[in-house]
């Protein structure tokens, strides 16, 4: 109890001399205003959550080189469609849906002629994430259903009307790359893992992210990941 006493009397000395101090203790007063590390943020390279008012298209473009068992497309559109609702506070309103996305496909003989921008354009979007699979791998390790797999793709935001390219501001696209050399839940939850990390880093680009939450264990697209991989 004394001890406590003590302790709480320095306290209020303390905090008594730096109040009484003036512009001596500035640097002082600096240190306590700076955001902690869980407060800090990575800015956004665009940001999406002052365009909650436009309507987006998330357009997904899985060649025929790569092979899936799983609707890759649909998949990654959902699960990008997911961190902008949750993350950026989108509205599932300002999203044009899948379904509507998967009947103009459809319809289109000419589709893969379109350049994203036409495509949103078409179906009435303000704005196109544009995302292409570049390259997909998954390998079993063993017959228990452990897994190791990465997943690779470019990502680009577009103006539907004036075509402009939005993000990146260099380059024609942004690298995103994920894996993991263990997953032992079996291939359906290796999938899932892929897509959504894929998505997640993907989108942590379009908000100003949490510095605490923006790299994830399965994030490849920093230099090095190549080596990694092999």
């Amino acid at each position: 109890m004394v001890l406590k006493m003590k302790k709480l009397v320095i306290f209020f000395i303390l905090v008594s001399l730096f109040f009484s101090s003036g512009c001596q203790y500035a640097p002082i007063a600096s240190l306590l205003g700076t955001p902690g590390y869980y407060e800090q943020k990575i800015p956004a390279e665009y940001d999406l959550s002052e365009q909650k008012d436009q309507k987006i298209l998330i357009l997904v473009d899985q060649p025929g080189s790569v092979n899936s068992r799983v609707n890759m497309r649909y998949y990654l559109t959902e699960s990008i469609r997911k961190n902008l609702v949750e993350r950026i506070k989108i509205t599932e309103d300002n999203l044009v849906g899948y379904s509507e996305l998967f009947a103009f496909r459809s319809k289109r003989e000419d589709f893969s002629s379109l350049s994203p921008q036409e495509v949103g354009k078409a179906l009435g979007a303000n704005l196109v994430l544009f995302v292409v699979i570049e390259d997909y791998q998954i390998t079993a390790q063993d017959e228990g259903g452990c897994y190791n797999g990465s997943l690779r793709g470019q990502a680009a935001l577009f103006d539907a009307a004036t075509e402009e390219k939005l993000w990146p501001k260099t380059g024609k696209s942004k690298m995103v790359s994920v894996g993991f050399e263990f997953e032992a839940r079996g291939q359906d939850v290796a999938n899932a893992r892929l897509i959504n990390s894929l998505a997640y880093c993907t989108t942590r680009y379009l908000y100003n992210c949490p510095k605490s939450k923006f790299s994830i264990p399965d994030d490849r697209s920093g230099i090095g990941w190549e080596s990694w991989k092999k």
